[in-house]
């Protein structure tokens, strides 16, 4: 009982005990319910993470298209660092990749939703479901739309 009450006090504390009580084989100490319901919440935590990083990415990718003259350096740099982050993620979590079809879709309603508050263009002004594929998506050589010397420029 004493580790439910820390877990609801303290959450760290109570990390730090449960991973005591595990490395020190103390099974009938371990708050079960608790830790059982944490481990679900990771797997759910890495789910979110992806389809965080996709409707992100999917936002300035539909930016890049839909608003050609507005490109930044700061867009490029954001689609790079969701892209690199997505190989991460998946890359540590390969289990992920079967869901990712089931993510972007579900990023795509979120990505359209950031293209529409960051360029005041109409909702209406994108496709109702993604125009790129997830092997697009993820391709650091995919830019949508007309070439951009952003791209040129920042080659090393």
């Amino acid at each position: 009982m004493a580790s439910a009450s820390l877990y609801e006090t303290d959450f760290y504390a109570w990390t730090q005990e449960q991973v005591s009580l595990l490395c020190n084989e103390q099974w009938s100490q371990i708050d079960l319910q608790n830790l059982i319901e944490e481990i679900q919440s990771l797997g759910k935590q890495q789910r979110q993470e992806l389809r965080n990083h996709l409707s992100v990415l999917i936002g300035h990718l539909l930016k890049w298209q839909y608003q050609p003259q507005r490109r930044s350096r700061r867009w490029l740099a954001t689609v790079r660092i969701q892209r690199l982050d997505i190989a991460e993620l998946l890359e540590d979590n390969p289990s992920l990749k079967p869901y990712l079809e089931e993510a972007l879709r579900k990023a795509y309603l979120k990505g359209v939703e950031l293209a529409v508050g960051e360029t005041d263009l109409p909702k209406r002004t994108f496709p109702v479901e993604s125009p790129y594929s997830l092997v697009e998506i993820v391709d650091y050589d995919f830019y949508p739309g007309e070439p951009s010397k952003l791209l040129d420029e920042s080659e090393y």
